[in-house]
């Protein structure tokens, strides 16, 4: 006998409609694949008009929340409203009456996944949350049911689009920032605020929870370190494109004997990394463990169809699953207090300075690099003065960024140079 298997689905905008039409369109399909048959019993969404327009019948339009969660034929909760207000509020009420749910919402996760999974553990429940990271690309599932076998020693990825669209742009047309940002939001790929994604918000709450998973212990947020692109230049990347390397916003995870080692920001990586050929508003991660050695997924990282893909598989999941998986650690609001991370950080370093053109300034600047114990690999002149200044760009060794901050401050407090842009560089 084929189970049935009742969804509601709260928010439908661009992923939550994505998502109702997925499973209507295709519930013929997983009834022969699957063995399933799931069917959408309520929508909640403030906006009736709007959910009929994308053909929810008017019958199973909820008025409330209670209303969705005491529904007997409902045993998966799909949430796709985003934020950590109501969203959080209704997730727990669900979590509460025993329905399983399925969520999209990187933030929430990111900052309350122990609220979450303390209630669902309460409740015999599950929580799914393959949707939150990298968009249709099924990370959560890799590394919950396909590298479980590994030590993950190293994660590296692209996994905001909308960043990866800007610097994209601005590496192939030699566009500056502003008007990257102008045309990716006229495309509908950045918002009208930006914030969340330019200035790496999103990328280090998703970092936060795949870092968590891969390592196997609790991740925060608030551990990570961020930088955003909107200091980006134009300049560096075509500087850093003619000796090899490509820009992108990359969030970084690494298992080290010193610590956790976990940050976001603007990345030279060398031209020939297969992550330098993900373009525009695509995805990927590349992970390192060590039995299977290099592993990348890749796709599309944001839209509708391709999260509402990541959704609907944890429901299908979900719906052909009778055992539920937690984490793999002790999931708290804060660190494990034995878990010890790094903030002083190492990488190769691209420095940009305008240099003071003068007799014997270039042997006090590098005297201020060995001060600090910065090594240099290479130093070359790239463009044109400006005022009586030549741009310089410096590539250092591997070294602690304390180091680079304290070389970068005593070469702005003299008269010798001014630093215009620091990028760090991994292999």
């Amino acid at each position: 006998m084929m189970k049935k298997v009742g969804v509601a689905i709260l928010g439908v905008g661009v992923v939550g409609g994505g998502t109702f039409q997925t499973l209507t369109e295709h519930r013929e399909f997983y009834r022969q694949t699957q063995n399933v048959d799931i069917v959408v019993e309520s929508v909640l969404d403030n906006n009736r008009a709007r959910a009929m327009s994308i053909g929810v019948p008017e019958e199973i339009l909820a008025s409330s929340i209670a209303e969705v969660v005491t529904n007997p034929a409902v045993d998966i909760v799909v949430e796709t409203i985003g934020g950590c207000g109501v969203a959080k509020d209704f997730i727990l009420a669900a979590l509460n009456e025993g329905k399983t749910v399925v969520t999209a919402n990187k933030e929430l996760i990111s900052k309350h996944w122990h609220d979450l999974e303390r209630a669902a553990k309460r409740n015999s429940c599950g929580l799914y949350f393959e949707a939150s990271c990298v968009g249709g690309v099924p990370i959560i599932r890799t590394l919950l049911d396909g590298v479980q076998a590994n030590r993950i020693t190293h994660m590296m990825g692209i996994v905001n689009g909308t960043t990866n669209y800007i610097l994209t742009q601005m590496t192939q047309s030699g566009a500056e920032y502003a008007d990257a940002l102008k045309e990716a939001q006229r495309l509908g790929y950045a918002e009208f605020d930006p914030t969340a994604d330019v200035d790496g918000f999103d990328a280090t709450y998703k970092l936060s929870i795949l870092s968590s998973m891969a390592f196997h212990t609790k991740v925060p947020y608030t551990k990570i370190f961020r930088e955003g692109i909107r200091e980006v230049s134009s300049k560096d990347i075509a500087f850093g494109k003619e000796l090899g390397y490509t820009l992108k916003l990359l969030a970084i995870g690494k298992n080290t004997e010193k610590g956790i080692e976990v940050r976001v920001h603007p990345t030279f990586i060398p031209s020939s990394h297969p992550l330098a050929s993900v373009n525009d508003s695509y995805n990927a991660v590349f992970l390192t463990g060590d039995a299977v050695e290099d592993v990348m997924l890749y796709g599309r990282g944001a839209g509708s169809l391709p999260t509402s893909s990541a959704v609907v598989g944890d429901v299908i999941f979900a719906a052909t699953h009778s055992d539920i998986k937690y984490s793999t650690f002790k999931n708290t609001a804060t660190a494990d207090p034995k878990t010890k991370f790094v903030t002083n950080f190492e990488s190769a370093y691209y420095i940009r300075l305008l240099v003071e053109d003068k007799a014997g300034v270039l042997a006090k600047l590098t005297g201020i690099f060995a001060k600090y114990g910065v090594s240099i690999v290479e130093i070359a002149q790239k463009g044109e003065g400006e005022n009586g200044r030549l741009p310089l760009i410096i590539f250092t060794h591997k070294t602690a960024e304390n180091s680079v901050k304290n070389v970068v401050a005593k070469i702005n407090a003299s008269d010798l140079a001014s630093v215009q842009s620091v990028i760090r560089v991994e292999a």
